[in-house]
């Protein structure tokens, strides 16, 4: 039988997880009730709130009467965190709460693999839910109402949430008792839509040679998560061939990955092949939400939805430094590849970010980084991301070139 583990503040929470508690069962799976709270609480928990704290280096005593909320919510997330990573049985999250439950929530269930279902019903899923989700596959819902008892609104809400978490604990038990582990070595690569053909070329490239490649679409969320799944070791290598997240970063557009993107590869010692795929570009919404000050500067209009700003050669050339200065510092094996005829599908001649003065400005900077190679193409041409998982599969096997 399926198990969701219901985690949630039962000094505050405690008739709201009861019913949550007798749904699920009603709705055939197993539960385990872990307390995140720090007050008294009248509702029997499978994992006490003491038990939280302990594992999250505190006491419930000295969190009580030290009156800090912060720290008890920090404390009872990490202890959460703790006690959910040693549960023998689990197949889905589900939490309840406010601002405070949330975060508890989201520190516990942000280490779990990918895959498990995590859902957090909270009041603060209106707003902004990145420092909840982070990059991990969390889906939030919005409570509609504060979470204070069982009422005909709540009823419906939680009554949902119940239903989804108990669907998908049964789903992922299923597929679990099933599954076929594929023992190919992952490969983690990053792309955009205006590099989708020179990565859609290196991904069946390493997929003839035997590895399984999972791709991340390079908004911001997924070079945080590329960056994420090479801190968990999971990854043989790194084809890093869209680093336009990077030009965000520098410029002020709205798909930043923070100044960490490019980084955990060298620091693990992990094999990589990078690109400066995309550096061209500034992501922005629609037009009317470029920032005044960048008026007069090259816009493209991708879609209703997304505008590009074609980056400067001053820009561009501070872009290579970046990377060149994340390259010098790398522990393991690292290849650049430069594509002398244009970073993505708008820098080819013809096409309205076309600027050989800007993308020299980058490779110039780019020079004496790391091993490189400088290829006579576009970087979507099918040659440059075959080249770049050759090269990579070179260097995981330790093979000569």
């Amino acid at each position: 039988m399926a198990t969701v583990v219901l985690l949630g503040t039962l000094d505050t929470k405690g008739a709201e997880y009861t019913w949550l508690r007798e749904r699920v069962r009603e709705l055939g799976c197993d539960t385990v009730l872990v307390d995140g709270g720090t007050g008294p609480s009248a509702v029997d928990a499978d994992v006490s709130a003491e038990v939280v704290a302990r594992a999250g280096g505190a006491s419930l005593e000295s969190l009580r009467d030290a009156g800090d909320r912060g720290a008890a919510v920090t404390a009872m997330g990490e202890g959460a965190a703790a006690v959910l990573a040693g549960l023998p049985e689990m197949d889905a999250v589900l939490a309840v709460g406010g601002s405070g439950g949330s975060s508890i929530a989201a520190r516990a269930v942000r280490d779990l693999p990918i895959g498990l279902p995590k859902l957090i019903v909270s009041t603060m899923a209106s707003g902004d839910a990145a420092p909840y989700v982070g990059a991990k596959d969390v889906t939030m819902t919005y409570s509609v109402v504060d979470i204070a008892g069982i009422n005909r609104v709540s009823r419906l809400i939680l009554g949902n949430a119940a239903a989804a978490a108990a669907g998908m604990a049964k789903a992922y038990a299923d597929a679990r008792s099933a599954r076929v582990v594929d023992e190919r070595p992952l490969i983690g690569a990053s792309m955009f839509g205006v590099t989708t053909p020179a990565v859609d070329a290196a991904r069946e490239r390493l997929d003839e040679l035997g590895y399984e490649v999972l791709v991340f679409h390079a908004t911001g969320a997924g070079g945080r998560a590329l960056e994420g799944l090479v801190e968990s070791g999971l990854l043989a290598g790194v084809l890093d061939l869209t680093t336009t997240e990077l030009a965000d970063d520098l410029v002020g557009g709205v798909l930043s990955a923070g100044p960490g993107r490019l980084t955990a590869a060298g620091r693990h010692g992990v094999p990589q092949v990078v690109a400066p795929g995309a550096l061209d570009m500034v992501n922005f919404g629609p037009r009317e939400t470029v920032p005044e000050r960048f008026e007069g500067r090259e816009l493209y209009v991708h879609n209703p939805t997304v505008t590009l700003m074609r980056t400067t050669p001053e820009e561009m050339g501070e872009l290579g430094r970046r990377i060149a200065s994340k390259l010098a510092v790398t522990t393991g094996p690292t290849v650049l590849f430069v594509p002398l005829g244009g970073v993505s599908a708008l820098d080819a001649p013809g096409m309205p970010f076309h600027d050989p003065v800007a993308d020299e400005a980058c490779f110039v900077a780019l020079e004496g980084a790391a091993e490189s190679e400088t290829l006579d193409m576009n970087i979507n041409d099918p040659a440059f991301g075959r080249a770049m998982a050759d090269r990579l599969h070179q260097m995981i096997s330790g093979g000569s070139r």
